[in-house]
């Protein structure tokens, strides 16, 4: 018969008057008063043998968030391996404040950016409507193609449908802000409040200069002139003005990444490219405000994204889920009833 180890401090008090026993035949001497006042769902099932479920690890964790602060930190939950295993006891043994503060660990946004379609999963199968609509939204910063996952049998066909539904919506609902600009225009007021985007001025600097009989002023007023290419989409126009190519690009390029990302941050993190671009076409007016002028936009456009998509919502049956199947490893009471679990 393999050998029980004891668990490290605190639960290894001489005086405690009941043994838990992990998976991994570990001992825990612990106080079933501690326990008890965690959930009461303890103060009747101490004398019924259970079967073994967590390992020496997961059981320890539970156990610290059990335990007064004073006696036993609370643990981090910085994986998702750990957060699935302790949500699961919390939710069998009804720890509402366990489960609470586990709640905390799996909105995590490093948690969250990593891993979301899993924390969707076990957000979901756990019951829990807000962290569930979390993860959802932190799917959109990623193309949402579904593959296998550990986590893919914590929820059913219909979840899964119903997530691809929610990104597929909000996919469409990104596209709108192409098909509309006028949410930039609001934001610009007039063609003035974008002239670096714009030919609406150049002409007439031009004009201007054409009236000066100086060759020199005419050197150093062509010199500050933009000479890049205008576009000849017309969606793309602004007050019937006809912006720069490489902003129609940049536009025609990040709606292409909103199909399958349609995330405020895919927005943010492609703008520097575009400012590199122009930087290396060698224009000295776009390349003196392209920093400024399109940092600032593309934070327009991202919170505009964010706005349409917030307005989707995960349409989701709220009253069926699978049934959480996690548990708390075995235990044993120290007298006078057996040592419940020993193989």
């Amino acid at each position: 018969m393999p050998t029980c180890t004891c668990a490290s401090s605190p639960f290894d008090h001489p005086k405690a008057d009941i043994i838990l026993r992990s998976s991994d035949r570990v001992d825990f001497r612990v106080f079933k008063l501690f326990l008890a006042l965690a959930s009461p769902l303890f103060e009747t099932m101490f004398e019924l043998p259970q079967p073994a479920a967590e390992d020496s690890k997961i059981l320890d964790t539970f156990l610290r968030f059990c335990y007064p602060s004073t006696l036993a930190e609370d643990p981090s939950l910085d994986n998702l391996i750990d957060i699935k295993a302790i949500i699961g006891v919390a939710k069998k043994y009804s720890l509402d404040l366990i489960e609470r503060r586990v709640c905390q660990a799996l909105a995590n946004p490093k948690v969250l950016e990593a891993e979301p379609l899993r924390c969707f999963a076990i957000a979901r199968n756990a019951r829990l409507t807000h962290e569930t609509i979390t993860a959802a939204r932190y799917t959109l910063r990623q193309p949402l193609i579904p593959t296998w996952l550990p986590e893919i049998d914590m929820i059913t066909a219909s979840d899964l449908l119903a997530l691809l539904t929610y990104h597929n919506k909000c996919s469409v609902a990104a596209a709108s802000l192409l098909a509309k600009l006028d949410w930039m225009t609001n934001y610009y007021s007039n063609p003035s409040g974008c002239n670096w985007l714009l030919a609406s001025d150049i002409s007439e600097t031009r004009r201007a200069a054409d009236t000066r009989l100086m060759t020199n002023t005419w050197r150093v007023l062509s010199d500050t002139i933009c000479r890049c290419a205008r576009s000849d989409k017309a969606k793309f126009q602004l007050w019937e003005l006809a912006p720069l190519s490489w902003w129609t690009t940049y536009m025609e390029e990040t709606f292409e990444l909103l199909r399958d990302t349609p995330s405020g941050d895919i927005v943010r993190s492609e703008v520097e490219k575009t400012i590199q671009k122009v930087r290396n076409m060698g224009c000295t007016t776009c390349s003196a405000h392209v920093k400024e002028k399109m940092e600032e936009f593309s934070n327009l456009l991202a919170l505009n994204v964010d706005k349409v998509t917030a307005s989707i919502k995960l349409e989701i049956d709220r009253d069926f889920r699978l049934p959480p199947v996690m548990g708390l490893g075995n235990y044993k009471p120290t007298t006078p009833f057996p040592l419940f679990g020993r193989k």
